[in-house]
C-alpha cells in the first residue's frame, strides 16, 4: 500500500481512537521528576516514542547550544545530529510575513487592498473576495476555507500549489471577513503566490535575497531539491515505516540554529529596515509552530529569559498525542533553562 493510502486510513484511525484512548502517557510525561540538563531531557523525550529530537537554545551572554538524541535516519542507524536540516512547516509563515511587510512598506502591496482586486481570476470562487483584505488574509481573519480540512484533501493529497488551492476554493466562508479568527493555511498559500505575482518571481527568491542572506541564513532552504537529501532528517509518521523525507511539500527547510538565528532577529527587529517592524506588528505574530507527516517543530523566543528554544521532533501523529508529548517536552526544556539561569 502507498504512502499517502496509508495516511489516509491511519489519520482517520486516528482521528476515531483519540476519542476514547486516555493518554496516559501524556500524564507520565508531565509528572516524571525534571531532569537536570537538557540532553537528559532529551533522552527522556525520546524514550516517550520519538525517532529523533534536535534542540537549539540562544541565551543572550552564551554560546549557542546544540542538542540532539535518538534517529537521524531509523533505517540505516544514523544518530541524530544537532546540525541536521529539517522542513520547518509552518513556520515558514513568519518568513512570508516578513517579506510581505517588505513590499507593503515599499508600498508594492496594500494591507486594504482586497483579494478580489489582487486575484480577479478568484472573486468568483472565494466567498466574500470584495472584502477580504490583505490584513485579514495575513491575520487569519478571511473565513477563507483551511484547504487541510477539505474532506477529499487526505483522499487525494495535492501535488502542487494550483492541486493544493483548489481545495480551498468554491466552499462556504466559515465566518465573515474580520469577525472571528480561523487559522487557515490557504491564507498564506494565496499570500505566497501574490508575493509571485508582485515581484515577478518566487516567493522564496524574494526571502533569500531579502531575508536569509542579509541574516547569513546559508542554511535554509525552499524545496529538497535545494539540498542533499541526506542531510535531511528523516520524518516518520506513526504507523507507517516508510521514511517521509522525500516527500516534498512546498515549505522552507532549515537548521534549527537557522530558525534560531532568525527568530531572533525577528524579535530584536534586525531583519527589519526603517518603517517594517511596527508594519509587522500589526498584523503578525513573533513565534510560530509547525506540523507536517513526519516533522513537528517549535520555534520561540522567551523575553524574560532573553533566549530562543528551537526544537525538531521527527516523529508525528495526528491523534494529537504525539503533538502534546512535543509541547511537554519543549515546556520542560524551558523549565530547565530558567532554572539554570536562576
Amino acid at each position: 500500500m502507498k504512502f499517502k493510502q496509508l495516511l489516509r486510513i491511519l489519520f482517520i484511525a486516528a482521528s476515531i481512537g483519540s476519542l476514547y484512548f486516555v493518554p496516559w502517557i501524556l500524564v507520565k510525561a508531565w509528572i516524571l521528576p525534571l531532569p537536570n540538563t537538557v540532553q537528559e531531557q532529551l533522552d527522556e523525550a525520546i524514550t516517550h516514542g520519538f525517532d529523533g529530537m534536535i534542540v537549539y537554545i540562544d541565551q543572550v551572554g552564551k554560546k549557542p547550544e546544540f542538542y540532539a538524541a535518538g534517529w537521524h535516519d531509523r533505517k540505516n542507524k544514523i544518530p541524530a545530529k544537532p546540525r541536521a536540516l529539517f522542513k520547518i512547516a509552518s513556520i515558514t509563515k513568519l518568513y512570508v510575513a516578513v517579506a510581505t511587510t517588505k513590499l507593503i512598506k515599499a508600498k508594492r502591496l496594500s494591507l486594504d487592498k482586497t483579494l478580489a482586486e489582487y486575484f480577479p481570476e478568484l472573486a468568483n470562487r472565494i466567498e466574500n473576495a470584495d472584502e477580504i483584505t490583505l490584513r485579514m488574509m495575513l491575520q487569519h481573519r478571511s473565513g477563507i476555507p483551511n484547504y487541510v480540512e477539505h474532506p477529499n484533501y487526505w483522499i487525494n493529497l495535492p501535488t502542487n500549489d494550483e492541486e493544493t488551492l483548489a481545495y480551498g476554493l468554491d466552499l462556504p466562508a466559515v465566518f465573515e471577513p474580520d469577525k472571528d479568527y480561523g487559522y487557515s493555511n490557504t491564507n498564506y498559500l494565496l499570500i505566497s503566490n501574490l508575493i509571485d505575482k508582485t515581484v515577478g518571481y518566487s516567493h522564496k527568491q524574494f526571502i533569500k535575497k531579502e531575508i536569509l542572506t542579509p541574516l547569513n541564513l546559508n542554511n535554509t532552504y525552499g524545496s529538497i531539491h535545494d539540498i542533499d537529501i541526506a542531510d535531511l532528517m528523516s520524518g516518520y509518521y506513526v504507523g507507517i515505516e516508510e521514511d517521509l523525507k522525500t516527500e516534498e511539500i512546498g515549505l522552507m527547510i532549515a537548521t534549527a540554529e537557522d530558525v534560531g538565528i532568525f527568530i531572533r532577529a525577528l524579535n530584536d527587529g534586525s531583519v527589519f529596515n526603517d518603517g517594517e517592524q511596527d508594519i509587522y506588528t500589526s498584523i503578525y505574530e513573533y513565534e510560530h509552530t509547525g506540523l507536517l507527516p513526519g516533522y513537528q517543530s517549535i520555534a520561540k523566543y522567551h523575553e524574560d529569559i532573553d533566549t530562543v528554544i528551537i526544537q525538531f521532533n521527527n516523529t508525528a501523529n495526528f491523534s494529537g498525542y504525539e503533538w502534546s508529548l512535543a509541547e511537554i517536552s519543549y515546556g520542560r526544556i524551558l523549565k530547565i533553562v530558567k532554572r539554570r539561569s536562576s
